[in-house]
């Protein structure tokens, strides 16, 4: 039997078709592609609430009050005043920034008075220098008018970089009165001493005590006990007395029981009286009739009192150098801050001398 195959030509053309078009497919240009977007970044919503707070812009203060205000541009000018009672009253007391009180030879006691946000038109009466000026004013590195003194002590001045303004050498703006004897009438002209700065003491003194931003918030506001008054033996020639006055808000200062006075008038006061006890030795240095002259043994550290706001707090002293400041810490080891405005610095011979606080 004979069988006869038929051609499939309908499943060969089918599949040729199909090839046809897959050809053409791969050879046909491809659609245009779109490029993909750029990526966006955006950051967390914050909530006002949980924003960093604002940096608080802290005002500026006088460097050696604490006072808020722009400080002048101009070094501390120390001037050496008398305290004998033929210098009583003394002109320009009332408006130092910081007055030192110091016992010198005989018992006696002199200032050093330092000026820096106040200028007043006339200071006196100028006496000579003593050892332990310039441990107290080399962290100033600034002006020390003066009226005299030994070539070894003008030798320890000169070594503490402060600069010399010597009534002796005859530096400008110091003069002699005719109400008063000598040597008890040397006076002088704060703006011409300033005037006298050379280029290397231009610049402001730097902060010597740290100051709180109010009253209210200094070490013996916070963490003193009342007191009234402050009675110093600081030689046997000299006892100062401190009282509170709430009505101003400063001790006013009295010369034994007779109230201390400016020449202007102003009852001397201080918004911060701080006590410093440190030794008291004789030095090398011979006074009149072969005194030995004293000084302080302030580098170092030892006990002390501050007094502000009618309130007492003890304290500790420090001082590393010469040339570095007087750091007051209360028992704690923190700062013992003191209140904006003017400081009065009793310099207590250790041994000797003596605070009552009533």
């Amino acid at each position: 039997m004979t069988t006869t195959r038929r051609p499939v030509r309908g499943a060969a053309a089918a599949l040729l078709a199909a090839l046809a078009l897959a050809v053409a497919a791969c050879s046909a240009p491809q659609a245009e592609q779109q490029e993909p977007p750029a990526p966006v970044t955006q950051g967390p919503t914050i909530a006002p609430d949980k924003a960093p707070a604002p940096v608080p812009v802290v005002p500026p203060t006088w460097p050696l009050t604490g006072v808020a205000g722009e400080p002048a541009v101009r070094p501390s000018l120390a001037v050496k005043i008398e305290n004998t009672a033929v210098a009583r009253p003394q002109t320009g007391l009332e408006q130092a920034d910081v007055v030192w009180e110091t016992i010198v030879e005989f018992d006696v006691s002199r200032f050093v008075a330092v000026f820096h946000s106040q200028v007043p038109a006339e200071v006196g009466p100028i006496r000579s220098v003593r050892p332990m000026d310039p441990v107290i004013l080399a962290p100033m590195h600034g002006l020390l008018a003066f009226s005299g003194g030994q070539p070894g002590i003008l030798a320890l001045v000169a070594a503490s970089g402060v600069q010399m303004i010597s009534h002796d050498a005859g530096a400008p703006g110091m003069y002699r009165t005719r109400d008063r004897a000598a040597p008890h009438n040397v006076y002088g002209t704060p703006a011409t001493f300033w005037g006298l700065a050379d280029a290397d003491h231009q610049a402001s003194p730097g902060e010597q005590f740290t100051f709180a931003r109010s009253a209210d918030r200094s070490a013996a506001a916070v963490a003193g006990t009342p007191a009234s008054t402050l009675a110093f033996r600081l030689s046997p020639a000299s006892s100062p007395t401190w009282t509170w006055d709430a009505a101003s808000g400063t001790w006013l200062r009295s010369e034994g029981a007779t109230p201390a006075t400016a020449r202007s008038g102003a009852r001397l006061s201080a918004v911060n009286v701080v006590s410093i006890t440190a030794d008291h030795p004789n030095t090398a240095f011979g006074a009149q009739g072969g005194a030995p002259v004293p000084t302080y043994t302030l580098v170092g550290s030892g006990d002390g009192v501050v007094a502000t706001g009618g309130r007492t707090v003890p304290v500790r002293w420090q001082k590393d150098s010469d040339a570095a400041p007087l750091r007051l810490f209360t028992a704690d080891g923190k700062p013992a801050d003191l209140a904006p405005g003017n400081t009065w610095v009793e310099l207590v011979p250790a041994g000797t001398g003596s605070l009552t606080i009533g």
